[in-house]
């Protein structure tokens, strides 16, 4: 199951890049994370391995996130043409994801995010029903999205607080 989300966020890309890489900032926007640990590796940089936990309702996924690509490597002081892709592979109990993430500078203040998903399912169940949920699962990732772009832009903390994301 493959799907592209596309956003845009009134904040300049580099503002944008600190506020997405930084997991002290995840808790803020990304409803649901219950955990996001660093076992092996450099945070946010190729190889970077974490131990990720979701909670949806009554239910908790357990996963292991690791950073695949990140290009440039160097994310300071980049010129407005050039796009910013960040990639992760989720591996979770009967269940593998891709996200590619494009960030493209707008030249206003502007970022436009835009993010692939790939979705793969091992159980028989979950392959099938699959195709069918394919909108819940988009769903699902444009309020993820949503909810960055409101942390980013006025500093709404999904946990009810208000964040300082200046």
């Amino acid at each position: 199951m493959e799907f592209t989300v596309v956003l845009t966020i009134a904040r300049p890309r580099q503002r944008v890049i600190e506020l997405l890489s930084d997991p002290a900032h995840h808790p803020s926007w990304l409803r649901g994370l219950v955990a996001h640990e660093l076992i092996e590796g450099r945070e946010g940089h190729v190889g970077a391995v974490s131990r990720v936990e979701m909670r949806s309702g009554s239910s908790t996924m357990e996963a292991r996130e690791t950073i695949t690509r990140r290009d440039p490597e160097q994310l300071e002081d980049l010129p407005a043409d050039v796009v910013v892709h960040y990639e992760r592979e989720l591996v979770a109990e009967g269940m593998w994801s891709a996200a590619k993430e494009h960030l493209h500078d707008l030249g206003d203040g502007t970022t436009l995010w835009e993010s692939e998903n790939e979705y793969r399912f091992s159980a028989l169940p979950m392959r099938l029903l699959a195709p069918l949920m394919r909108g819940t699962f988009r769903k699902q990732t444009l309020a993820h999205m949503e909810d960055f772009r409101a942390f980013a832009e006025h500093g709404t903390d999904v946990r009810g607080e208000e964040g300082q994301p200046g």
